[in-house]
């Protein structure tokens, strides 16, 4: 069983996630996070977040972290300009799952992610689908061998190496910092003994399935986000924190999305999701 706290008073961030006497999820000190406003630069405490209806770009980070959440019972809520989320969160016997409602206009557009910041050891490891089509984003470009096209938003290669660089070690710190969006539903995170699986479902109520990215459910494309950061972020100061993020949409910027790339609201007006995670070995 995974014990969660929630802060429904500063964005929703979940700011504890433990089991058998670990807590999961990495925080540093950032006062600045209680007093955020919409509309501000993003303040990194740890936890994990709700980041929607984008991760990077404008809002930076999305549009709910940094607004106040209502709770009633298991339920939290925040409305925002274009949408109103809901999550309910519930225990399992060897996790938690959190359903997630979104309302907007038929035709939303939008990406989400469980920015889930994890406290590893140098020694974790993550795994996902072998082969999985994997996404690089520009801050890789000095890691790869080969030269980034000019313009270019990404590069696809194959999980766990796209294009020549290893992503599934989690360590040592080597000052670098690189993101990527795995074409998969589920992956399972090792450290030492202790396991942590997070997986993502879509309701079958959702748009009709499109050409191209991963479906689990119908319609939208799912896919796990994979923030490593050995100390090469952010420039002036870096630090060490691993994001490992399932999510909706296969980029981390709205502004990016193509056809397939971005979840859209149905015409019924609402988006349904199921985010699943356990302490259960589950690797894919």
């Amino acid at each position: 069983m995974l014990d969660v706290v929630t802060d429904p008073a500063h964005g929703g961030r979940w700011t504890s996630l433990r089991a058998h006497g670990r807590e999961w999820l990495w925080h540093r000190p950032a006062p600045e996070r209680d007093t955020a406003l919409p509309g501000d630069a993003f303040v990194d405490a740890g936890g994990l977040e709700e980041c929607v209806p984008t991760v990077r770009g404008r809002p930076d980070h999305g549009d709910a972290w940094s607004r106040p959440w209502t709770r009633d019972g298991d339920t939290e809520r925040v409305r925002c300009d274009a949408f109103t989320l809901t999550r309910t969160v519930r225990a399992t016997p060897d996790g938690v799952v959190a359903d997630y409602t979104l309302a907007a206009e038929p035709g939303f557009r939008f990406l989400w992610a469980a920015h889930a910041l994890l406290d590893l050891s140098e020694h974790a490891t993550v795994h996902m689908t072998a082969g999985a089509t994997t996404r690089l984003f520009p801050e890789a470009a000095p890691l790869l061998a080969e030269p980034w096209p000019e313009g270019a938003p990404w590069l696809e290669g194959a999980w766990p190496a796209p294009r020549g660089l290893a992503l599934e070690r989690l360590g040592p710190d080597d000052g670098t910092a690189v993101g990527a969006v795995v074409d998969t539903h589920v992956c399972c995170v090792h450290d030492g003994r202790d396991r942590l699986s997070l997986s993502v479902r879509v309701a079958a109520d959702a748009v009709a399935a499109r050409p191209g990215g991963h479906r689990c459910g119908a319609g939208q494309p799912v896919s796990v986000a994979l923030w490593r950061n050995l100390g090469g972020f952010p420039e002036a100061n870096p630090y060490r924190s691993t994001g490992v993020e399932p999510m909706l949409g296969r980029v981390f910027d709205l502004a990016d999305a193509g056809p397939g790339d971005a979840a859209e609201v149905p015409a019924t007006g609402e988006a349904h999701w199921r985010l699943t995670l356990t302490t259960a070995c589950r690797c894919p």
